[in-house]
């Protein structure tokens, strides 16, 4: 069965989910906004989009051709026989949780691309995060922390995080200085292919460690793997990043721009606002609140002066939906400000939330459920 779940599972599975309009759903409302959406709620995903920061322009899905010399001048790169050649790859960024992998690409980026949090496993889908100098264009690929799952969504973000592998040019693999190499460290380092040329080590959060600490820190991380290079980084000060874009442009194979030179991710507008909103979720609410939680949009119109955004948020029993509610509809409506006031900065443009809660017990673990809120198997 594909996905875990035959066709008709998958229909009934979202016919359940886009049931019970009036009974099993609260709203965040503001005083004077226009009314909810009508639309079919269609699937998480849709059309490409510019990115977080709201600059670029979309790009057509392209597979990673075989590298070829030098890159089109549109793109920024040197017309043929200039004076140094254009560089592209696709680089992933993997570790257990909480190491700052989206901290990092979004340090890389200068822009937020991905959300973060303090909480484990805050990633769940490949982020890419597109940049682009004179010299080449880096596609870097967050993935979901690789953990031990207990759920059948834990499972596939660790097929994500391991699927990417297959599918790079390059792999900067993430430590946590603070925290020393741990087992799960090894296991991920265990899984890399020996073969593969472009795999470095980045140990981060530098700058919570003595300098004198480090050193045994590599020196064991060198007995692990014959990583191309071991560059201690901080993803919050900046140290030694310039540094990891130097090597990537060393290193990557000549080739083509694969996206428009001011792009900076390639999701879709409604991946953006389901992420903005769980990361709401995440810093607002504890205990086992966030990892049961999941953000479909399910409306998005356009209208001359605002974009108007209807979204269901998903738990797995009716206590949660009490806590994102909270007393007097107080916590979903701070929910609600707090991801519209980023939806704004990043669009440059009005936003009308409407948040609806639903439960669906125990969706982590229902195959046709996960694929319709955007979690699909691994091919």
């Amino acid at each position: 069965m594909a996905d875990g779940a035959n066709e008709r599972e998958l229909k009934r599975e979202a016919a359940s989910f886009a049931a019970e309009p009036g009974s099993d759903v609260s709203a965040a409302r503001e005083k004077g906004a226009p009314p909810k959406i009508g639309a079919e709620p269609p699937l998480p995903g849709g059309a490409a989009a510019p990115g977080w920061d709201a600059s670029g322009t979309a790009a057509a899905e392209a597979a990673r051709p075989d590298a070829a010399s030098g890159g089109p001048s549109e793109t920024g790169a040197p017309a043929e026989g200039g004076a140094s050649a254009f560089r592209s790859g696709f680089v992933a960024i993997i570790g257990r949780p909480n190491v700052g992998k989206s901290t990092l690409l979004n340090a890389f980026l200068g822009a937020k691309v991905a959300i973060v949090s303090p909480k484990p496993q805050t990633t769940r889908n490949r982020i890419r995060g597109v940049l682009t100098e004179a010299r080449g264009q880096i596609i870097f690929i967050d993935t979901p922390g690789i953990h031990r799952p207990r759920t059948e969504l834990g499972r596939r973000m660790v097929d994500y995080a391991y699927g990417t592998l297959r599918e790079v040019d390059a792999v900067l693999v993430v430590m946590d200085a603070s925290a020393g190499i741990r087992p799960e460290d090894r296991e991920i380092v265990a899984r890399l292919p020996r073969e593969r040329e472009r795999v470095y080590l980045l140990i981060n959060k530098v700058d919570l460690v003595r300098k004198a600490d480090l050193l045994p820190l590599l020196e064991e991380a060198r007995t692990l793997y014959p990583f191309r290079e071991f560059i201690p980084v901080s993803a919050v000060t900046g140290e030694n990043l310039r540094s990891v874009l130097d090597v990537l442009f060393r290193d990557l194979p000549e080739g083509p721009a694969f996206y428009p030179p001011d792009m900076r991710s390639d999701h879709p507008e409604t991946f953006v606002a389901q992420e903005i909103i769980r990361e709401k979720i995440l810093h607002l609410t504890e205990e086992e609140v966030p990892h049961s939680v999941a953000v479909v949009v399910e409306g998005w119109e356009e209208k001359p002066d605002i974009i108007v955004v209807r979204a269901t948020i998903v738990v797995e029993r009716a206590s949660q939906k009490g806590i994102l509610i909270g007393k007097g509809g107080r916590m979903l409506k701070e929910i609600g400000r707090l991801a519209r006031e980023e939806l704004e900065a990043i669009f440059g443009t009005r936003f009308y939330l409407e948040l609806w809660v639903k439960v669906r017990e125990d969706w982590r673990n229902r195959p046709g459920l996960l694929h319709h809120l955007g979690y699909r198997r691994e091919p």
